[in-house]
């Protein structure tokens, strides 16, 4: 090791809470780490001024060098020129150049990429994709969002927009999706999706979901997929439904993602996936009806949780150093 320590600077901007991490090269424990959470109403000139703010301290506080910077972004990325496009849930973010501000503000050279691409390089590098030469990662959780890893890179596609699996089409003529179709993966098996349909199926039958309705205290607009998948565990056959059903869909869309593209592993992350083994087993099933014989399956839990867009942050930027 050098007698000064070489710094990656890793920064992860989502939409209300913003994450930054030292890793000094070559080491596994973070040297510093920082988090810091936006109010309500926060701009993007909030959350970068924010941001900037605890990379600094990090940086004040820990010896050595700034090397690179690895940035995970939630929202749509020309990680190309590390420009990004926009956020869905914070303004001002329209067409900002990250990478040449970050680069400005430290000296040191910066790789932007969104927040799903950077997590699956997070769990191919550190969690449940070690030692795979392809990787499809999805987030299963207010949304559906996803990231390829192959030969060790982000796989982002002719226009970064590989690893869109929440725009599969799942269900034709299916539930309305925010992109203007229906029937997406998204609209169909993401928390939002669960937590509509169970509104829906007890509109539908008054004398259901008795458990799912008292874990709503009786007000079914209040419903997640947290109470969908709680009542389903104690034994609400209504919840159980949309559960089961939401599961099906996913492993409708992991299945069309084996056939097209062969992954060695299929990480899941996200809340949803904590709805207990009678979904994972649903989705794994449903997976493996629609793929050719030949294909393997393996799909396994993200072993990183929130910090997956973190230390894929830190491992684009060690690719930065030349």
């Amino acid at each position: 090791m050098p007698d000064t320590p070489e710094l990656l600077l890793a920064l992860d901007y989502g939409g209300t809470k913003h994450t930054a991490g030292l890793l000094r090269r070559g080491e596994d424990a973070w040297a510093a780490h920082g988090r810091v959470y936006s109010p309500a109403g926060a701009d993007a000139a909030y959350d970068q001024a924010a941001m900037l703010r605890i990379a600094h301290e990090l940086l004040a506080r820990t010896p050595g060098q700034l090397v690179a910077i690895g940035v995970s972004f939630g929202g749509p990325v020309d990680a190309a020129r590390g420009l990004v496009r926009l956020s869905h849930h914070v303004p001002g973010w329209e067409d900002v150049p990250l990478r040449d501000r970050l680069e400005a503000e430290f000296g040191a050279p910066a790789a932007v990429d969104n927040d799903a691409n950077v997590a699956a390089l997070g769990e191919w590098r550190r969690g449940a994709g070690q030692g795979c030469n392809s990787v499809l990662y999805v987030t299963v959780s207010t949304g559906v969002g996803g990231g390829w890893v192959l030969e060790g890179r982000i796989w982002g596609g002719a226009d970064g927009m590989a690893g869109e699996i929440g725009h599969v089409l799942v269900r034709p003529g299916g539930a309305a999706c925010d992109c203007g179709r229906t029937g997406c993966l998204e609209a169909e098996a993401s928390g939002r999706a669960i937590a509509r349909a169970a509104r829906l199926r007890l509109a539908a039958n008054a004398s259901a979901g008795e458990r799912l309705r008292e874990l709503a205290g009786g007000d079914s607009e209040a419903i997640t997929a947290m109470h969908v998948a709680q009542a389903a565990a104690a034994g609400d056959e209504l919840a159980q439904s949309v559960l089961d059903e939401a599961a099906r869909m996913l492993g409708t869309g992991l299945g069309a993602a084996v056939n097209l593209m062969n992954p060695e592993k299929i990480v899941l992350g996200g809340g949803v996936t904590k709805a207990g083994e009678r979904w994972w087993r649903i989705v794994r099933e449903t997976a493996r009806a629609y793929i050719l014989p030949q294909a393997r399956l393996e799909i396994a839990p993200a072993a990183l949780s929130d910090d997956a867009p973190l230390w894929g942050a830190s491992a684009l930027a060690e690719f930065s150093v030349v």
